[in-house]
Parts: C-alpha cells; sequence; structure tokens
C-alpha cells in the first residue's frame, strides 16, 4: 500500500465510521420509539370508544345521563384528558362527552387543513356516528372556541347552549402582523423538527428522563429552539402537572408520538383560516352564552373578551379570580358551576319554547 492509498483508506474511515455511527444511532433511535409507541398502546388504552370518521379512527367519552348534552372542545394541542376535573363534575348532573380531535390523542391523524369549520364538521359527524344525541351545549378552551363558534353557526338547531373558557378571540389571528405571520412560520418549522425528533425517539427519550426527575436534557432540548420555545414548553409543562397523576404517563406518551406534532403544525398553518371563519358568525341570537376569562389579560385581549359576550342578547362575562388561561385546570369547580347554569337555562328555554325534544333531569 502506497502513501497515496494509504491516505485514500484513511479519509474513506474518516468519513464512514461517523456516519456508520450516526446511522447506528438514528437506528437505535427508531426502534426504540415504535416499541415505545407499542407499549404506549398497551398501557393506555383509551377511556371512550374509537367511532370511524371519514375513514380514520376518533375517540369519544361519554359519561353521565340526561339532556342537553354537554360537549367538551379542547385547547390546540391538548386531548379530552384537560377535561378530566370537569367532565366527572358535569356528569352528575348531564350527559358530558368530551372527544380528541382528529390526530391528538387517540384519535388518527387527518388530511384536510385543521380549519375550525373542518372540525366542526367532523365532530358533528362523530357525534351522530357515535349516537350521541342532542340538543348541545358546547364548551370550548382557547382555540377551541372558534371550533365551538363554527359549529353553532352551522348547527345552530342542535345548540342550546354554549361556554368560552379562555377562548381566543378572532381579532387576534384574523388580520396577523409581520410578527405574528413569523411566529406562525416559526411555530411550523419547530413542529417539523419536533415531528421528526418524536420519530427518532428524542423526544420519548427526553419526556422519559424528566419522568425520572432528571429534566437537564429536555430542557437543553427546548433551549436549542430559543429562549421563547423555552418559556413555552414550560409554561405548558406547568398547567399538564395540575391533572390528575395517573394521566400524566399518558400525556407524556401522547407528546412522545409525531402525529400529535404533525397535527399542531396543521392547526397553526390554519389558524388565519379558523379566526376568519369565526369571524363571520356575528350573532349567536338569544343563545345562553358565558364567557368565562382568566383574570391574566392585559388590554386589547380583556377587550376581547368582553366583546365575546356580546355574540349572544342572553351573553354573559365571568372573570375568574386566581386563574390562567387553563381556567378548567386551575378553577374546575368554576367551570362546572357555569356549565350547570347553562344547561339549566337551556332546560328552561327548551320547556318554553315547547319544543319537541325531550329533557330529561
Amino acid at each position: 500500500m502506497d502513501a497515496q492509498e494509504f491516505c485514500m483508506l484513511t479519509a474513506i474511515v474518516i468519513l464512514v465510521v461517523p456516519l456508520g455511527i450516526l446511522a447506528l444511532l438514528l437506528a437505535s433511535g427508531a426502534v426504540y420509539q415504535t416499541v415505545g409507541t407499542w407499549r404506549d398502546r398497551r398501557r393506555f388504552p383509551p377511556p371512550g370508544r374509537l367511532v370511524p370518521v371519514n375513514n380514520r379512527l376518533m375517540h369519544v367519552h361519554v359519561t353521565g345521563k340526561g339532556t342537553p348534552t354537554v360537549v367538551f372542545e379542547s385547547g390546540m394541542g391538548a386531548s379530552c384528558l384537560s377535561w378530566t376535573h370537569v367532565q366527572a363534575a358535569v356528569a352528575e348532573f348531564s350527559r358530558a362527552v368530551s372527544y380528541d380531535r382528529a390526530g391528538h390523542g387517540w384519535s388518527e391523524p387527518a388530511h384536510e387543513p385543521r380549519t375550525a369549520q373542518q372540525i366542526a364538521q367532523e365532530l358533528h359527524t362523530l357525534l351522530k356516528a357515535a349516537g350521541v344525541p342532542g340538543p348541545y351545549v358546547l364548551v370550548g378552551h382557547s382555540f377551541g372556541g372558534y371550533v365551538t363558534r363554527a359549529f353553532a353557526h352551522l348547527y345552530r338547531e342542535d345548540v342550546v347552549g354554549m361556554v368560552s373558557v379562555d377562548s381566543i378571540h378572532p381579532a387576534e389571528w384574523e388580520n396577523p402582523t409581520p410578527e405574528q405571520l413569523k411566529v406562525i412560520s416559526v411555530g411550523l418549522r419547530y413542529a417539523r423538527i419536533a415531528a421528526w425528533l418524536a420519530r427518532l425517539g428524542v423526544v420519548r427519550f427526553c419526556l422519559a428522563r424528566v419522568a425520572q426527575g432528571s429534566p437537564r436534557i429536555a430542557r437543553a432540548a427546548a433551549n436549542a429552539f430559543g429562549a421563547s420555545v423555552s418559556t413555552t414548553v414550560q409554561r405548558i409543562a406547568g398547567e399538564i402537572r395540575k391533572l390528575p397523576a395517573p394521566m400524566l404517563p399518558v400525556v407524556r406518551g401522547f407528546w412522545s408520538h409525531p402525529k400529535n406534532f404533525v397535527t399542531l403544525g396543521q392547526h397553526v398553518a390554519a389558524l388565519t383560516v379558523s379566526a376568519a371563519q369565526a369571524a363571520a358568525v356575528t350573532s349567536l341570537g338569544d343563545l345562553p352564552l358565558v364567557v368565562l376569562s382568566g383574570d391574566h389579560h392585559p388590554p386589547p385581549y380583556a377587550d376581547w373578551q368582553r366583546d365575546l359576550a356580546q355574540l349572544s342578547t342572553r351573553g354573559v362575562q365571568i372573570v375568574a379570580g386566581e386563574s390562567g388561561h387553563w381556567i378548567h385546570l386551575d378553577r374546575p369547580e368554576l367551570v362546572t358551576q357555569v356549565i350547570h347554569e347553562v344547561v339549566v337555562a337551556a332546560r328552561s328555554s327548551v320547556r318554553t319554547e315547547g319544543s319537541t325534544q325531550t329533557v330529561q333531569q
């Protein structure tokens, strides 16, 4: 072997060995992710039923009896588990329904744009396919407020009441500023990156370390995306910790799966369209409506929260003290009380109007 051949061989080794190690690590991560996903399916069966909707399975969880049926719509990225505290309490006086939007929780992904109107149509199809009767009282948190607003517009005859749980106002995203467009663009990029990291088991590994009491790796991974992302992740993690302890491993399982990041990106991509669809619904008539707002809103968000109550001639705003954005986790008893009041008002309206729908006490 002459000097030239030796140099070529050395260069090949220097190049191939790291690539081989990288390939081995990637393959190991993919296997780790596959095994972990299989274990999650066995460890965390859905509490409700999987129902076919538009050639995919969607998860719906029905508890309690009586009408009207209370339907919960989660915030962006959240699953039916976010309503755990409130749904159990509401089921004591009426039928309560939570579900997972396509691509989140136990529901399979969707290819259609994740606009408020599309999601509302899928929810209506799901309720019919699952045999969940109306009329409905809709309870929407955050982005879920866009969906419930679209649902009430599309299926007004099925809706007898609404509760807004710190819902976002269409004005927040209908005409985005250059800064907001940048936020959307960055969010989409991060969602794609996170989805690939989830496919390779990196997200699962980081969340497992957090569960074992070693958050440094996860914190370093979040910091790699920038200070704003790290702060957001820590804030959301703080909210999730308010769920019952047995739910936390389930949520970690959800966010170890790439479909959740892909779906979150789909929601973000369609956010301005969803805001425009919600803004097009300018009146809910005399529908019983309560707008529950956290006490953390500075101007103009506080004004927008008051504006939401003007959608109905029977609209009322209540500011929840000592509460942030996730009022149903900070003040579940207050959310339950408000839902009960709307249910009672809806029952009274049905009797007054002489509706042919049966209302069970």
